[in-house]
């Protein structure tokens, strides 16, 4: 059994440098651009099912994925897998004292005002990321999630979990891969991207 999980591509927020969290905004020009990329880099992957955060620019993302690399199975949805509530301070600016210190130093058990916190969102995805490793049916998967999401997902499966950003915030549309055999998951892809890295945004880095 084989996962692919891939960070949505970039939204006007994510250039912005804002925090966006449930915020429903859609990809703009240079993330379809990157998610078409991505596409094409899949091509002559066989997917037998996606399943993406109900959050348009992570479903538009994993339909991109899809077209470009020639697959046509049909996208279900999983709320589990969402990005991070960030309450009140959903579309501040990073440079908000409580949304840089969550890129520095985040906390696990800090909650946003009307939000979550880190360990909110572990329980979630890693519920859905278990039960989905537990099926160990074969099968090749899309996920198609957010960037605190995706590294909160995976969190139990790198080799330091207390480094919660595993180095970086993931890069829009990099993609991770989990082989599954008897019921034991291995991380075997990290953090691909199949686009140059100049087309990236780095706002972690300005702000380590």
């Amino acid at each position: 059994m084989r996962i692919y999980i891939v960070r949505h591509g970039e939204t006007d927020a994510n250039k912005n440098g804002c925090a966006q969290g449930w915020t429903d905004d859609p990809l703009n020009e240079n993330g379809h651009l990157l998610a078409e990329i991505t596409g094409r880099g899949m091509k002559g992957i066989h997917f037998d099912h996606c399943i993406s955060s109900p959050l348009i620019r992570a479903r538009d993302t994993a339909e991109i994925i899809l077209r470009e690399s020639d697959n046509s199975v049909q996208v279900s949805f999983d709320d589990r897998i969402k990005e991070m509530n960030f309450g009140s301070f959903e579309g501040t600016s990073i440079s908000e004292s409580q949304v840089v210190r969550f890129l520095k130093q985040p906390v696990f058990d800090h909650r946003f005002p009307d939000g979550e916190s880190i360990a909110d969102v572990m329980r979630r995805t890693q519920e859905f990321l278990k039960e989905l490793i537990a099926r160990d049916d074969g099968k090749t998967y899309l996920v198609s999630t957010h960037g605190c999401a995706l590294r909160a997902m995976l969190n139990f499966l790198y080799e330091d979990p207390a480094d919660y950003w595993h180095g970086h915030v993931p890069y829009n549309c990099c993609v991770n891969i989990i082989d599954v055999k008897d019921g034991t998951a291995v991380l075997t892809g990290d953090d691909i991207i199949y686009y140059d890295r100049k087309m990236a945004i780095d706002l972690y880095s300005k702000q380590k």
